[in-house]
């Protein structure tokens, strides 16, 4: 059986600032009305002999990662959550061992991990399931399967996978000559000239025995640490958390430097379906629909004498004149402007953000938690002012902080709040004051969205002074947990 195996556990960086680290973009709608992972997942439907997939997330997005899925009608799967990102190798070494220790398979029958990043993008769904079944018959062979993507432009974005001899009846699948790094321009023109090249899509098909195998000859101490991590991991709600210590301690690789650069047993099937690993804006605009001066816009935007430019926005109108091969990206707490042909350096900007402690790295001004989202609408020295919606049945943890108080004013839907022991039933129009030092919840047991204006006031306002005492989710106390 293939167990589709989805690496979720990235950062996108490169789209900020529609990506954020607390809602990344392969859990963002980029190109149709369902996210990265989502489409991810829907690709997949029809193909045969398919079991449960398994998704790898860094534990901040485990809430939303999960509900995203089960938006798509996918109710039984497994997440296995990353305390800190180590790379492609360790996630795979992970689903692996707990793929082929949990199945306990007869031989014949063992499983076959289907690797998939889960932020590309691929048009032709038809030819990409006669791939993957082509793939699926050298993996139970034993052999590590990667596919290349036939390139179709001189590209220095992407690593490279020189083509080998054919195997025999296998077109189109051969073996692994080389991998090598993202070229310059003139060295990607004499690749595509020289058809002997293919795209590395960090894709791949192999049974866990067999990754297992190779893990063992060439980083055996990964995968003893692996080992250790889910020996000493523990299920958290419907996650499986591994252990913290163990996971942190391994060395960030990726499975091509790790194991397919070195194994005997690689191979590389080509795959020509329209894929694109949509990981900077030039990508999306490469991908999307395009006007007759060749934009790609989203949101309202209205444009004069503009030819070759992206431009997208969230929430207000964005006008451009006398533009050529721009970005334009606007969301409702920052902007990004920059030349098409240098948008790959806007990590640079994150860098900085991150250096300055600045939230417009980490989060979008809507936060969504496992309960609803909140949403900061204004804010000063000693004030700030939020808009909260918390899901029909759902209920923020019981709580109290040490440096503000919260003044609750229902807009819609019914709120039962907890007040030390005190429980009160609110409807819209009503509010309530919580006092500093005051223990309380807020919960929504109606079946519409119940939406509420919080005012805090108090000399600090960070989402770290929180002291919690119950939480439905599980969840520690944290910074940026609510």
């Amino acid at each position: 059986m293939i167990y589709p195996v989805i690496l979720a556990g990235g950062s996108g960086t490169r789209l900020w600032p529609m990506s954020r680290s607390l809602y990344p973009k392969q859990l963002i709608s980029l190109y149709n009305a369902h996210t990265m992972l989502q489409n991810t997942l829907l690709r997949l439907s029809g193909l045969s002999d398919l079991g449960d997939p398994v998704i790898i997330c860094n534990e901040n997005h485990r809430f939303m990662t999960a509900e995203q899925i089960r938006r798509i009608d996918i109710n039984d799967f497994k997440i296995i959550l990353e305390p800190a990102a180590r790379n492609t190798a360790p996630a795979i070494a992970l689903a692996a061992l707990i793929l082929d220790d949990n199945l306990k398979p007869e031989p014949q029958d063992e499983p076959v991990m289907l690797v998939l990043p889960a932020d590309h993008e691929i048009k032709n769904i038809e030819i990409f399931h006669e791939i993957i079944q082509s793939g699926a018959q050298l993996a139970r062979q034993g052999k590590l399967v990667t596919f290349g993507i036939v390139p179709s432009s001189p590209e220095t974005g992407y690593g490279y996978i020189k083509k080998g001899n054919g195997l025999d009846n296998s077109d189109p699948a051969f073996m692994i000559d080389r991998f090598v790094e993202k070229p310059d321009y003139d060295t990607a023109v004499s690749y595509l000239e020289s058809g002997d090249f293919c795209w590395n899509s960090g894709m791949f098909m192999f049974k866990a025995s067999a990754v297992i195998s190779e893990l063992e000859v060439f980083a055996p101490d990964m995968l003893e640490k692996c080992r250790k991590a889910i020996e000493n991991g523990n299920m958290d709600l419907d996650f499986f958390r591994v252990d913290k210590t163990a996971f942190e301690s391994i060395t960030e690789d990726s499975i091509d430097y790790a194991v397919m650069e070195k194994t005997a047993k690689g191979v590389v099937i080509t795959l020509d379906a329209g894929w694109n690993d949509l990981g900077s804006f030039d990508a999306l605009w490469q991908t999307g629909d395009k006007d007759d001066c060749n934009n790609v816009t989203s949101g309202d935007v209205l444009v004069h004498n503009v030819t070759d430019t992206y431009i997208h926005s969230d929430n207000r109108l964005v006008a451009a004149v006398g533009l050529e091969k721009f970005v334009i990206v606007d969301t409702k707490d920052a902007v990004l402007v920059a030349p098409r042909d240098q948008v790959q350096d806007v990590k640079k900007i994150v860098t900085q953000l991150k250096a300055q402690n600045r939230v417009e790295a980490v989060s979008h001004a809507k936060v969504y938690r496992p309960w609803g989202d909140y949403e900061t609408i204004d804010m000063a020295d000693r004030y700030q002012v939020k808009r909260i919606t918390v899901k029909p049945g759902a209920k923020l943890s019981l709580q109290k902080h040490y440096h503000r108080a919260e003044h609750w004013t229902v807009v819609s839907g019914t709120a039962i709040v907890t007040k030390d022991t005190e429980e009160i039933l609110l409807k819209e129009d009503q509010s309530v004051y919580i006092p500093l030092g005051t223990m309380h919840r807020l919960e929504n047991p109606g079946k519409i969205p119940l939406e509420l204006i919080e005012v805090q006031s108090g000399p600090y306002l960070g989402e770290d002074d929180i002291v919690r005492y119950d939480d439905v989710y599980g969840r520690e106390k944290r910074p940026n947990d609510k």
